[in-house]
């Protein structure tokens, strides 16, 4: 008497982690995401536990939180997973005045983001064949 089943947004071999109201502008999230975008998720761990940047720790959090449900929701190899996709959208954004001279107002706003993280599992064979290439 329910809902029928929604069918999967992505493929099989993919997991993703949304992290959302994140208290950032997305140009400064943007930067963390495209530093770990394509790059593998050991590699993608590391750049992020060592980044200096003040969002880095939720970044990371977001990316373990989508290996998780890579392994667990969906019995993926979590050695052959992928950062394939990494992107940044606009959420709400917080209205703020401060006063001004000659009684005038100025506007500051308070920008929050949206992160959403896709892991993709990759076939071993096919790494190996470019490690070989490149030799």
């Amino acid at each position: 008497m329910g809902k029928d089943k929604r069918e999967r947004q992505l493929a099989d071999n993919e997991a993703r982690a949304v992290l959302r109201r994140v208290r950032i502008s997305p140009q400064k999230l943007n930067l963390l995401a495209q530093s770990i975008r394509g790059s593998k998720v050991e590699k993608a761990l590391a750049d992020l536990t060592f980044s200096k940047k003040r969002i880095a720790l939720d970044v990371k959090k977001t990316l373990e939180s989508a290996i998780a449900n890579a392994e667990n929701n969906h019995g993926l190899d979590v050695d052959q997973l992928v950062v394939s996709e990494a992107y940044v959208g606009k959420n709400l954004v917080m209205k703020r005045w401060r006063p001004r001279a000659r009684g005038r107002m100025g506007r500051i706003f308070k920008p929050f983001s949206q992160l959403t993280v896709v892991v993709r599992e990759t076939q071993d064979d096919a790494g190996q064949a470019k490690q070989k290439g490149s030799k």
